[in-house]
């Protein structure tokens, strides 16, 4: 078998002028090779060794019981919980309804046996992380720990898997929608009002595509059911947040603003984004910019829209509402104040 190896000097000096490969054609692939590379770190470091960080837990017991179990929670190796005292079951259940808390350990007084209360709908990979949490504080104490699902998932979302995938489509339409017309018309608008029309394509764009990924996920694949208009509206500024952001960085550095789009909505955005593992078994980056992307954001609200009854959404809008407005903002910004503007693109 022949190898043949070709320096960059080589690739660059062709005979002819056919034969000559431009260096910023050179520069691309190294770009594509850096993002492939990008692309395999962040998914593997995010995902190869998944592990419970600060996961909030209540515990409901009499004194000094409760306190004991508390300190021993948030003493443990590697500060995989985050143990507080609950003042009644009721409340308990109450924050685990509202997504404030992932289980609720109750502690009978009059027994060896306890329960604990958790939401698989905040996430299977949290879910199990509470369980084997409170079977070895139990194990401890020499103790036994039952288990109940307070807000499980709806029978059509397999491991809560649904809301990810959906706001991953979502993403993925709205920067490629900014991709093509900025491939087609150029990234820089000619004048305002071409930046204007090229914005304003935007809001029937991410119209369309927030009702119809609800269309797929509930009425025809049935993964999901209720909170249809919620939904509709998380996904129209989750796809007009992707697709403002693309723009904008497509203003600012031209067609190299789809890569720092890939790397910021792929290579980071996916594996933060709380879908496959939650952002409480992520490692320290991940879990600190999850909130930040509009992958994050959006999954997070999926969930706490259709289990958690909203609770704890604002954030993430605001979040999502700043990446529309900056974007516009920036696009309006870097394009030239023209009159006759529609003489080009």
């Amino acid at each position: 078998m022949a190898i043949l190896v070709l320096s960059s000097s080589q690739l660059g000096r062709g005979r002819g002028p056919g034969s000559s490969i431009p260096p910023s054609a050179l520069a691309l692939l190294v770009g594509v090779l850096l993002l492939q590379l990008g692309f395999i770190f962040s998914y593997v470091a995010a995902f190869h060794d998944p592990h419970p960080h600060n996961i909030p837990i209540a515990v409901l017991a009499p004194e000094p019981v409760a306190s004991r179990v508390v300190t021993e929670i948030n003493a443990s190796a590697g500060h995989v919980g985050h143990a507080s005292v609950a003042t009644s079951a009721t409340a308990a259940q109450r924050q685990l309804e509202s997504g404030a808390i992932s289980a609720a350990l109750l502690v009978n007084p009059h027994g060896r046996t306890d329960r604990l209360l958790y939401a698989e709908a905040g996430g299977a990979s949290v879910a199990s992380a509470v369980q084997e949490i409170a079977t070895r504080a139990e194990a401890s104490q020499h103790r036994r720990v039952t288990f109940t699902d307070v807000v499980p998932l709806q029978p059509g979302d397999g491991r809560g898997l649904t809301g990810f995938y959906l706001v991953i489509g979502w993403v993925v339409g709205g920067y490629l929608m900014a991709a093509a017309l900025g491939t087609v018309l150029g990234p820089h608008p000619a004048s305002r009002r071409l930046a204007e029309l090229r914005l304003a394509t935007i809001v029937p764009y991410a119209l369309l595509s927030g009702l119809f990924g609800v269309l797929i996920v509930e009425q025809l694949l049935h993964a999901l059911s209720g909170h249809f208009l919620e939904l509709w509206g998380l996904g129209t500024l989750v796809v007009a947040a992707a697709a403002a952001a693309t723009m904008a960085v497509e203003a600012l550095i031209g067609v190299a603003g789809i890569g720092v789009i890939v790397l910021a909505f792929v290579i980071l955005g996916n594996p933060s984004a709380g879908g496959a593992y939650q952002t409480t078994m992520l490692p320290g980056f991940w879990r600190a910019i999850s909130g930040w992307l509009p992958n994050g954001a959006g999954t997070d609200s999926v969930r706490r829209i259709v289990y958690f009854g909203s609770h704890g959404v604002t954030g993430h809008l605001l979040v999502l509402a700043v990446y529309v407005v900056v974007g516009a903002g920036i696009t309006l910004a870097r394009s030239p104040a023209i009159r006759g503007g529609f003489r080009g693109h």
